[in-house]
């Protein structure tokens, strides 16, 4: 069994959690390789600020205060801030001090840490004032109307930044070990629910001018909306494919687990891909921070 898992530059929380250590690996307390996201928040805007404590009331403000403001031209709505839109989000506000940061969401839970980062919250929907940046990061499960969400999303978008989806290789026709590159054909409409509902997703995003990230990096994400393009498809990935068995040999190696892993308790699927992005890399000048996952671990090869 054959898969390609990439770890780019977002940092080593992403990297972690999209590994999906089988259970039982759980690293001690005592090494400093851990999957837990630690982000210092930035300053947060002076409308949340000077509110009272974190509630509902809080919110409403800082929305009422904003809603009033100049649209700056780098302000940037986030839908879906989880691991990647919270990394994202300290990023963009590092390079553009004094930008607003919108967060949509699809409930209310995490609405206290996103004011604590500076991200103003909000229940996903048609917003207030469109933005010039918007990134889309929202996984299709919490949703039953996955493509609505994005044409919501592209109408708050007002067309002058950029509008960024995150998307998967999982659309790519091939589950047999094969290369893949970002102008690889995609498997069919019909063929499967999963690609369906991505293919049918990156398609809106295209027709309103957007472009695709297939795979998830901040780093690359942040440096493809700077580049402002319209209606592109770029894929993330380190350019050194793995296979799990592969992975795990080089967990075992790292010596950041107390438990060794013992084996897989099936074998059974497609083989999966291997994916190449040179052409990405080459029109947007990006390259990960961590050239393998090999590095990523801190081992020689």
């Amino acid at each position: 069994m054959s898969c390609s898992f990439r770890f780019h530059s977002s940092a080593v929380p992403a990297a972690a959690q999209l590994l999906h250590l089988p259970r039982g690996l759980r690293p001690p307390s005592s090494r400093t390789f851990s999957p837990t996201l630690s982000i210092s928040p930035p300053s947060r805007p002076a409308a949340i600020a000077a509110s009272s404590p974190l509630g509902e009331s809080q919110e409403a403000s800082a929305m009422a205060v904003s809603a009033s403001e100049v649209v700056g031209q780098y302000d940037l709505l986030i839908v879906g801030p989880g691991v990647l839109g919270r990394i994202v989000a300290v990023r963009w506000q590092q390079e553009h001090p004094g930008c607003k940061i919108y967060g949509h969401t699809a409930t209310t839970d995490h609405h206290s840490e996103l004011t604590q980062l500076g991200i103003i919250p909000s229940l996903k929907g048609p917003a207030v004032q469109k933005v010039p940046y918007v990134i889309f990061c929202a996984p299709p499960y919490r949703t039953d109307d996955y493509t609505g969400d994005l044409r919501v999303a592209a109408s708050n978008w007002n067309g002058e930044g950029s509008f960024l989806f995150t998307s998967s290789t999982a659309v790519y026709d091939c589950s047999d070990n094969g290369l893949c590159s970002e102008d690889s054909p995609c498997a069919p409409i019909g063929r499967s629910p999963r690609t369906d509902v991505l293919l049918k997703a990156e398609n809106a995003v295209l027709e309103a001018g957007g472009s695709v990230l297939r795979l998830d990096a901040a780093s690359l994400a942040i440096a493809i909306m700077k580049r402002r393009l319209r209606a592109r498809v770029f894929v993330g990935c380190d350019n050194q494919p793995l296979s799990r068995q592969e992975i795990m040999d080089l967990v075992n190696r790292s010596g950041k687990f107390d438990t060794k892993f013992q084996g897989f308790t099936g074998t059974d699927g497609p083989l999966g891909k291997r994916m190449e992005n040179s052409k990405t890399r080459a029109e947007i000048g990006w390259q990960p921070k961590y050239a393998s996952f090999t590095e990523f671990l801190g081992l020689s090869n």
